[in-house]
C-alpha cells in the first residue's frame, strides 16, 4: 500500500507542477506583450495604432452606415502604402507586417465573405476594394500563411481576376499597373516559388498539358511580369529558374531586357545548369537558348562553343560569315582545330591562314 500512496503523491505533484508552469507561461506571455508595447518607440506606437484603426475601418464590424466604401478604400490605401514602403527592402521583419499579424485571420474572414459575390453583382468601388484587399492579404500570407496552401498566390490570382473584371466593365483600376513589382523583391521571389509549385500541382492533379498555355494562362501572365523584374534587379539566375520551372525557357528570347550588361550571367547560368539536366529535351532547349542569346549579342566565339556542344556543325559557316573581327575568327578556327573539326573556310580574305589554324599547322607557333 505504501508504494501506491507514494505513486499517487508523485502524480499529484507532477500535475500541480505542470499547471503552475502553464500559468507562469500565460502570465509571462501577457507580461511580454505589455513590455513590448511599453518598450515601443513613439513612432512605432503611432504606426501600430494607425494600422489598427485602418483595419477596424476596413472590417467595419459594427456595420456603421458612416463607414462608406470610399472611406474603407482610403484606409486600405494607408495599409498598402505602409506595407510597400516596408517590404521594398527586407533586412528584418518589417514593422507593418508584425503589427498586422494579429489581424490576418479577421481580414481573411472578411475577404472570404466578399469572395462569394460574383464580380458582375458588385459595384465598381466594391470590386476594387476586394481586389486591393486581395493584394494586401497576398503580402501578409507571405509570412503568415501555410506554405502548402500557397495562400499568397491564391490571393494574388483572385485580385488579378477582379482587376480584369474592372477592365472588362470599362473602368480599369490605376492600382492594376505595376501591381506585382511594387511590393518588393522578397515578395516577388516568394510568389515565384509558389508559381512553380502550383504549375507542377496542376500537371499532377488536373493532368494539364505542359505544352499548352491555356491551363496555365493566369500563372504565365505573372511569370511574364516577374521575369523582366528579376532581370532588371540583377537576379538573372532566379529568372532562369522560374522559366525552367514552368518549362517556358524560350521566353527569354522575346525579352528586350537582355543586353551587354547581363547576357554573360544569363548564359553562364544556363550552361552550368545544363550539366544537371536529366531530360535530353530540356538540355537541348537550354543550349539553344544560350546559343541564340550569344548570337544576338554578336558573341560568335561563345556561340560556336555552344554549337559544338550541340553537334550543330551547320552553324559554323554562318557564325564565321557573320563575324567581322579577324582576331575572333582566328580564335574560332583554333577552337575548331582543337575539336578536330573537318571544316574548310572558303570565300574569305583570310582563307589560307584560317584553314592553317583549323588544320593545327601553326599550333607550335601559337602556343
Amino acid at each position: 500500500r505504501a508504494p501506491k500512496d507514494k505513486d499517487d503523491t508523485a502524480v499529484a505533484v507532477t500535475a500541480e507542477t505542470d499547471k503552475k508552469k502553464e500559468d507562469d507561461k500565460k502570465k509571462k506571455g501577457k507580461k511580454d506583450e505589455v513590455d513590448e508595447t511599453e518598450n515601443m518607440s513613439e513612432e512605432d506606437r503611432e504606426l501600430k495604432e494607425r494600422l489598427e484603426t485602418c483595419v477596424s475601418t476596413v472590417l467595419n464590424e459594427q456595420n456603421e452606415a458612416s463607414v462608406t466604401i470610399p472611406l474603407r478604400s482610403n484606409a486600405l490605401d494607408v495599409i498598402v502604402n505602409e506595407l510597400r514602403t516596408a517590404t521594398s527592402s527586407m533586412t528584418s521583419v518589417p514593422k507593418p507586417l508584425k503589427f498586422l499579424r494579429p489581424h490576418f485571420a479577421k481580414l481573411k474572414t472578411f475577404y472570404n465573405s466578399l469572395e462569394t459575390t460574383a464580380p458582375a453583382d458588385l459595384d465598381d468601388k466594391s470590386l476594387e476594394l476586394r481586389a486591393r484587399l486581395a493584394d494586401v492579404l497576398a503580402v501578409l500570407a507571405m509570412t503568415m500563411g501555410r506554405p502548402e496552401e500557397r495562400e499568397s498566390l491564391k490571393f494574388k490570382l483572385a485580385g488579378a481576376k477582379d482587376y480584369e473584371a474592372l477592365e472588362t466593365k470599362g473602368v480599369p483600376s490605376k492600382h492594376a499597373q505595376d501591381n506585382l513589382n511594387s511590393w518588393g523583391h522578397e515578395f516577388v521571389r516568394s510568389l515565384a516559388g509558389e508559381i512553380g509549385q502550383e504549375y507542377n500541382q496542376r500537371i499532377v492533379d488536373l493532368g494539364a498539358d505542359p505544352d499548352s498555355d491555356e491551363p496555365f494562362a493566369d500563372l504565365l501572365k505573372m511569370v511574364h511580369a516577374i521575369v523582366p523584374f528579376h532581370l532588371t534587379h540583377n537576379a538573372e539566375a532566379e529568372a532562369v529558374d522560374l522559366l525552367i520551372e514552368v518549362q517556358r525557357l524560350k521566353f527569354l528570347l522575346e525579352l528586350d531586357g537582355i543586353d551587354e550588361n547581363n547576357y554573360q550571367r544569363i548564359c553562364l547560368y544556363l550552361m552550368k545548369t545544363a550539366s544537371y539536366m536529366s531530360d535530353p529535351d530540356d538540355l537541348q532547349e537550354m543550349y539553344e537558348t544560350a546559343f541564340a542569346i550569344f548570337k544576338k549579342q554578336k558573341q560568335y566565339f561563345d556561340a560556336l562553343i555552344v554549337a559544338l556542344r550541340m553537334d550543330r556543325y551547320e552553324e559554323i559557316p554562318v557564325l564565321l560569315s557573320e563575324c567581322e573581327d579577324p582576331l575572333v575568327k582566328k580564335q574560332m578556327c583554333i577552337l575548331l582545330g582543337r575539336h578536330r573539326v573537318n571544316y574548310e573556310v572558303e570565300d574569305d580574305p583570310l582563307e589560307e591562314e584560317l584553314n592553317e589554324l583549323i588544320g593545327n599547322e601553326k599550333l607550335s607557333e601559337q602556343f
